[in-house]
Parts: C-alpha cells; sequence; structure tokens
C-alpha cells in the first residue's frame, strides 16, 4: 500500500489502525478480543467503521461474509 497513492478513505482506515494498535499497546493486548472492554470501545468501532468505509469508500452498502 505504500507505493499507492492513497485516497480519503485508506488515509483514515492507517490513522484509525494507528489508534487501535496503540489502544492495544497501552492495555497490554495482542488482539481486542483479550480486553475487558471489547463490545463498548469506541476505538475498536471506529477501526470498524473505517474498514466498512475503506472497503465501499463511503458509499455506504452492506457486506456479505
Amino acid at each position: 500500500m505504500s507505493d499507492q497513492v492513497l485516497d480519503e478513505w485508506q488515509i483514515a482506515l492507517k490513522q484509525k489502525k494507528s489508534e487501535l494498535e496503540a489502544c492495544q499497546s497501552e492495555h497490554q493486548v495482542k488482539s481486542c478480543m483479550g480486553c475487558e472492554k471489547l463490545l463498548d470501545c469506541v476505538v475498536r468501532d471506529s477501526y470498524v467503521q473505517a474498514v466498512y468505509d475503506s472497503m465501499s469508500k463511503g458509499a455506504g452498502g452492506g457486506f456479505e461474509f
């Protein structure tokens, strides 16, 4: 990804990923799954939203996995 020009959605995703990794480091966990705030975490929710936005380029819509 570093060789490509990043769009606004990728830039936002990169920022949110950094915030998430900083939070995990602060709470000394390697994954959000090990955190007691998993289901009520603004940082994680913000990251998940950035992932969806980067996939849809902000156009909304659903994803089926």
